[in-house]
């Protein structure tokens, strides 16, 4: 097939790459201009810019694909079909319409789970046992297209956002090209997503990632798997950033109120929450480095009834 491919992030790379593996003509690679980042905001390119730049494929960056020329320009292509994998735009019916095949979208939750913006971390959030992929047919609505295909897959017990992502990343590519040899010999059957079963998920911010004491537990062990990398998990100990890495949900019964530091004894620091309690086992004080609680112990004196803040 002749593709033209959408994509910005670490996510669409294995996507592109795939494509040109399973011998699909990949005439033109769209992805967000390019961003000025680092302290010297020197612009860089978006991974799927490099990885294109690598290929050989030629890049176009607009600001949107609102415009005559972005029309004509994908006109001119004339692809079969338009790949988009975390493109970070929206497309316009124009667009939507103008291959033979569709625009198809490589959507990392099982549809219509989690359309939006953040459906791995959704995935960590909502304590689900299984994540997946969804390649859909894109319209006008955000992820209500019909389900293409999809592939599911078993999260570990410490999942985290960042190893969903990757494994997601490679199952998605995969799908992707499965997707494409169907459309063309006509074996795939679109289906209907059940509007009653969709839940949006929005953008996640930098504050986003504050600890809330006052929820459960399990709540915020697996708060703390869904915000790592990014943004990463803290809470403020004695008015400095306390990021906290990794944690685990234990029982606990007693009064105390949520974010009162239960034990900082040799190797354990455990904080009273809505309901039970979390042992954090991986710490980063502000101006530190990363460590496990006992060395996090050794350094600062935490004492059993302080209590760390959520603001």
């Amino acid at each position: 097939m002749k593709v033209v491919f959408m994509g910005t992030p670490d996510f669409a790379v294995p996507s592109l790459k795939a494509l040109v593996e399973e011998g699909h003509t990949v005439s033109l690679v769209l992805t967000q201009p390019d961003r000025p980042k680092g302290r010297g905001k020197h612009e860089v390119f978006s991974p799927v810019k490099e990885a294109a730049v690598s290929l050989g494929i030629p890049v176009y960056q607009p600001q949107n694909l609102r415009g005559e020329e972005q029309e004509e320009k994908l006109k001119e292509e004339a692809p079969d079909v338009i790949a988009v994998a975390a493109f970070g735009q929206i497309l316009p019916k124009n667009i939507l319409e103008l291959p033979k095949y569709g625009c198809v979208n490589v959507h990392a939750s099982l549809l219509p789970k989690y359309r939006g913006a953040s459906p791995i971390q959704w995935t960590i959030l909502s304590g689900d046992k299984e994540g997946g992929v969804t390649i859909q047919r894109m319209a006008e609505g955000l992820d209500t297209g019909d389900i293409l295909l999809q592939k599911s897959l078993t999260l570990d017990p410490e999942e985290t956002a960042g190893s969903l992502f990757d494994k997601l990343s490679v199952l998605g590519a995969e799908l992707l090209t499965e997707t494409l040899t169907k459309l063309e010999d006509g074996s795939i059957r679109p289906e209907p997503q059940k509007e009653e079963l969709a839940t949006k998920t929005g953008k996640i911010d930098k504050n986003f990632g504050r600890l809330d004491w006052k929820k459960s537990g399990e709540e915020l062990e697996r708060f703390i798997r869904a915000m790592d990398p990014w943004p990463g998990s803290f809470t403020y100990l004695r008015g400095k950033i306390l990021k906290v890495k990794k944690a685990a949900a234990v029982p606990y019964a007693g009064n105390e109120a949520p974010g009162t530091a239960l034990s900082a004894g040799k190797n354990t620091f455990t904080v009273r929450t809505g309901d039970g309690a979390l042992s954090l086992l991986l710490v980063q004080l502000e101006g530190k480095k990363l460590m496990d609680a006992g060395a996090f112990l050794r350094g600062t004196d935490v004492q059993p009834g302080e209590v760390l803040k959520s603001l």
